[in-house]
C-alpha cells in the first residue's frame, strides 16, 4: 500500500528567489510568482500547507501588458456610499502604483481564503532594480 505523502508546516524549508519583471507581461510574471508562493514547484507540495518560498519581484515598473489591455483594462473600486464608483485604466494604474497592480495579480492567482493571505506575505514587490534582502542569499529565477 503506497502511502500519501502530507507535508507539515513546522517540516517546510523555504528559499528566496528574486525575479526580474522588466519587459514581461504582467500576468506570465504573476503566475509564476503564484506557483513559487505556493510551493508548486517542489516534489513536497500539500494543497491545505503553505508549502511556498518568498519571492522578491524586482522592476515592477516595466512590466508590460499586450494588445489594448492598457486602455481598455480597468481597475475597480467601490466604496459603501452610492455612486462611489472609482475606475482607472491600467495604463494609469502602472504608471503610478505599478507595484500595487502586481500585488493584485498574484493575489488574484492564490486562494481566496486565510491560506492564499498567509501565503501573499511571502512576496515582496519593487518598483526599481533595488532590493533589501540580500542577507536572504536570494536566487535568481529566470523567466523564459
Amino acid at each position: 500500500m503506497i502511502k500519501t505523502f502530507m507535508a507539515k508546516k513546522e517540516a517546510v524549508e523555504r528559499k528566496w528567489y528574486v525575479v526580474d519583471a522588466a519587459g514581461k507581461p504582467l500576468g506570465r510574471v504573476a503566475t509564476v510568482v503564484a506557483s513559487i508562493l505556493r510551493g508548486k514547484n517542489k516534489p513536497t507540495f500539500t494543497p491545505h500547507v503553505d508549502t511556498g518560498d518568498f519571492v522578491i519581484v524586482l522592476n515592477c515598473d516595466k512590466v508590460i501588458l499586450t494588445g489594448k489591455k492598457l486602455d481598455q483594462k480597468l481597475y475597480v473600486r467601490r466604496s459603501p456610499r452610492p455612486g462611489h464608483l472609482k475606475e482607472m485604466k491600467y495604463r494609469k494604474l502602472l504608471a503610478e502604483r505599478s507595484d500595487f497592480a502586481m500585488m493584485k495579480a498574484v493575489k488574484g492567482m492564490l486562494p481566496h481564503n486565510s491560506l492564499g493571505r498567509k501565503m501573499l506575505t511571502k512576496l515582496r514587490v519593487y518598483k526599481g532594480a533595488e532590493h533589501r534582502h540580500e542577507a536572504q542569499q536570494p536566487e535568481v529565477l529566470v523567466l523564459d
